[in-house]
């Protein structure tokens, strides 16, 4: 099979995407998937830290290509360590540096897991208080939607279900 791309070399990279639903795939020879920035696998330099400084854009074909991000200088004051560090190792230096690097890091965060907070698990026989106040939470987003599409019955609706059960947490 042949580079999509460049349509010479022998492809490679194979890539898969799934995007709203729609899948997409590129077959490319390494070259073209350095150009694009494709996450290449080397078995040679596989370890946890790499996979971890991955996801929090340490991809070295994108820093090559003058696409780093500017906040890659910051430093933690308590530890001295950089973002780039971090962005390459995968390891933070010190506690300090989750304050250091908190745009950073919760945008890695949101990127990986699609949200930044922890949620868990629920007991089954004592969590009923918890599951009412993750409800109270997505109903009061759903509020805050709703008010901002301007869809003030369906508002209403969610206001008056929100005093329903808060009236049970009480």
């Amino acid at each position: 099979m042949q580079c999509d791309e460049c349509k010479q070399k022998p492809a490679t990279v194979h890539l898969t995407e799934m995007y709203n639903g729609q899948k997409s795939e590129m077959h490319l020879c390494p070259s073209c998937a350095a150009k694009k920035g494709a996450l290449m696998f080397d078995p040679n330099q596989f370890n946890i830290p790499n996979l971890l400084g991955g996801f929090l854009g340490g991809n070295q074909a994108l820093q090559g290509a003058g696409l780093a991000n500017p906040t890659t200088q910051a430093t933690c004051q308590n530890c001295g360590v950089r973002f780039m560090d971090i962005r390459n190792t995968g390891k933070l230096g010190c506690p300090n540096c989750y304050q250091a690097f908190e745009d950073e890091l919760e945008s890695a965060l949101k990127r990986i897991h699609g949200n930044s907070q922890h949620t868990g698990k629920i007991p089954l026989r004592s969590g009923e208080k918890t599951r009412i106040k993750r409800q109270v939470e997505d109903l009061k987003e759903q509020l805050q939607s709703a008010i901002l599409a301007e869809d003030y019955e369906k508002a209403a609706e969610i206001r008056d279900a929100l005093k329903e059960i808060e009236k049970k947490l009480d």
